[in-house]
C-alpha cells in the first residue's frame, strides 16, 4: 500500500468523491453541499491523498486551510475533508494512516489545529476520529446548524 498526494480533481479522486457522495446519500439522505475546489487542496493550502494498493484506489482523504472565523473556524485551522475508504478495504487501518499523513502535512505547513465535521450517522468515523485525540468542539462550517452535525478537532502544536 502506497500513500499519494493527488490533485482532487485527479479521475481517481473523482471517482472517490462519487462513491463518498453516495455513501452521504444512504446515510443522511443527500450528498455533501460544502463547495471543494481543486486548488483547495494545492500546497501550501493544503492536500489531497489516494491510498493505492498497486494502481488501486482504496481510500481519500484531505485538508484544506481554514480561517473563517465567521463561519466558526480559527486563525491556522485545517480542515478534514473527504475520508473515505471503499467497503472492502475497511478495517485495515488505512484511514487511520491517511488520518496521519494529513495531519503530519498540516503540521508542516505550519498549520496549529486540525478541525472537520462529521455526523451522527457515521459511528465509526467519531470512533476513529476520537480514538486518535479528537474531540468534540463548537460547531463551525456549513453543517454548524444541523442536528445530526458534530465538530471535533485535535492540536498539532506541541504542548510546551
Amino acid at each position: 500500500m502506497e500513500i499519494r498526494p493527488v490533485r482532487y480533481d485527479h479521475p481517481d479522486a473523482v471517482t472517490l468523491d462519487t462513491l463518498v457522495q453516495q455513501e452521504y446519500v444512504r446515510r443522511y439522505g443527500d450528498g455533501d453541499m460544502t463547495p471543494l475546489d481543486p486548488e483547495m487542496f494545492t500546497p501550501p493550502h493544503g492536500t489531497y491523498l489516494i491510498a493505492y494498493e498497486g494502481a488501486r484506489p482504496l481510500a481519500t482523504g484531505g485538508w484544506r486551510r481554514q480561517e473563517d472565523t465567521a463561519e466558526g473556524y480559527a486563525a491556522g485551522d485545517a480542515e478534514i475533508k473527504r475520508m473515505f475508504v471503499v467497503p472492502e478495504a475497511r478495517g485495515q487501518g488505512l484511514a487511520r494512516q491517511i488520518l496521519a499523513a494529513l495531519e503530519a502535512d498540516a503540521r508542516a505547513a505550519g498549520r496549529s489545529r486540525m478541525v472537520l465535521e462529521t455526523g451522527t450517522e457515521q459511528p465509526e468515523a467519531l470512533e476513529l476520529y476520537a480514538s486518535s485525540g479528537y474531540v468534540l468542539v463548537g460547531k463551525f462550517g456549513l453543517y454548524r446548524t444541523y442536528d445530526e452535525s458534530r465538530c471535533m478537532a485535535k492540536s498539532l502544536v506541541a504542548d510546551v
